[in-house]
């Protein structure tokens, strides 16, 4: 049986793991993985990654300085464990998540990022395998155009709900971006009470849009659908660049032989229907306006940094109270 994730994988589409659980990534065989802050909690309080926890820990203790400067190193430590463990197991690239609190702060994400890279070089890791996840506010999208052009290190821009964050992120020619998919369509059918599905659906839509003025204006920069809702989004995005995708849905997909069409492709971008080009390179004030004239990407945006927030406040205040134990 031809699976519908073998299909997907046909369609030239990247498949990519949406979990903190490398255990089940090998199931899938993708070429990436991704992580956040909910899945690496997730994934810490399972007993059989003690262990990893264990090294975290001792890493953090070793690093002195106060409580709270040994829990930073833990977690951090942690975040580079858990991804040097994935790529054990994929071929390609792991994201790793900055701080969600550091989100409207360029230099402090720059700084972390750096730290970041150099925990995975000091494990053995080559930096070119990993991408640092920073959410697309302006802060965080400059962080990353100095990143990518002056430290070569390679970024991947979450919590993506909107058009004008997209086309910043192209300018600042950031490696790869994650629009997000299902939340956009929980906004949508909350505020207008309506189900939408396939090529109405308003999160689709929106990626769609930004997949063509990519290739139609010839950015490089990799748009991965992310955080969805359903398969029916999937399908409807196949060919796309690359696809992040949960394991329960990737399960459905593999427990499936329904067909998988391509519907995306680079070619047929720049035969839709053009897309006017825009800029807001080096425009603070102009990115800002439309991102506030954007009601579903603002408030979107900013809830997704609350809940990456909070989870990694709650992953902190497990390892403070395992340092303070110990």
């Amino acid at each position: 049986m031809t699976t519908s994730l073998d299909q997907l994988k046909k369609t030239g589409t990247v498949v990519v793991v949406d979990s903190g659980d490398f255990e089940t990534v090998d199931v899938y065989q993708p070429q990436d993985a991704t992580t956040n802050p909910s899945l690496l909690l997730s994934a810490a309080n399972k007993p059989r990654y003690a262990h990893l926890i264990d090294a975290a820990l001792k890493y953090g203790k070793n690093k002195g300085g106060n409580l709270d400067e040994q829990t930073n190193a833990a977690v951090d430590r942690l975040l580079v464990e858990f991804g040097k463990a994935i790529l054990d197991i994929i071929p390609g690239r792991v994201s790793t998540e900055v701080d969600a609190r550091l989100s409207f702060d360029k230099k402090a994400t720059i700084a972390k990022a750096r730290e970041l890279i150099a925990l995975y070089e000091s494990v053995g890791v080559n930096r070119n395998r990993v991408l640092i996840k920073i959410a697309s506010t302006w802060e965080g999208i400059q962080a990353a155009r100095e990143l990518e052009q002056e430290h070569g290190i390679h970024c991947n821009l979450t919590l993506m709900f909107g058009f004008v964050q997209a086309v910043a992120c192209a300018e600042a020619g950031v490696t790869l971006v994650s629009p997000f998919v299902g939340r956009i369509l929980d906004w949508y059918k909350q505020h207008t009470g309506k189900d939408y599905a396939g090529d109405d659906d308003p999160g689709v839509q929106s990626v769609k849009r930004i997949f063509n003025y990519y290739k139609q204006h010839g950015y490089k920069t990799i748009v991965m659908g992310a955080s969805f809702r359903n398969v029916g989004e999937i399908k409807a995005l196949a060919g796309i660049d690359f696809l992040t995708i949960s394991p329960a849905l990737l399960e459905e997909l593999r427990e499936s032989a329904d067909p998988v069409l391509k519907r995306l492709d680079a070619e047929r971008a720049a035969h839709t229907e053009p897309i006017l080009k825009v800029s807001y390179l080096n425009n603070e004030s102009e990115f800002r306006w439309a991102l506030l004239e954007d009601q579903m990407a603002f408030d979107k945006l900013h809830e997704g940094i609350r809940k990456f927030a909070d989870d990694g406040a709650m992953l902190k205040g497990l390892f403070r109270k395992k340092l303070q134990d110990a």
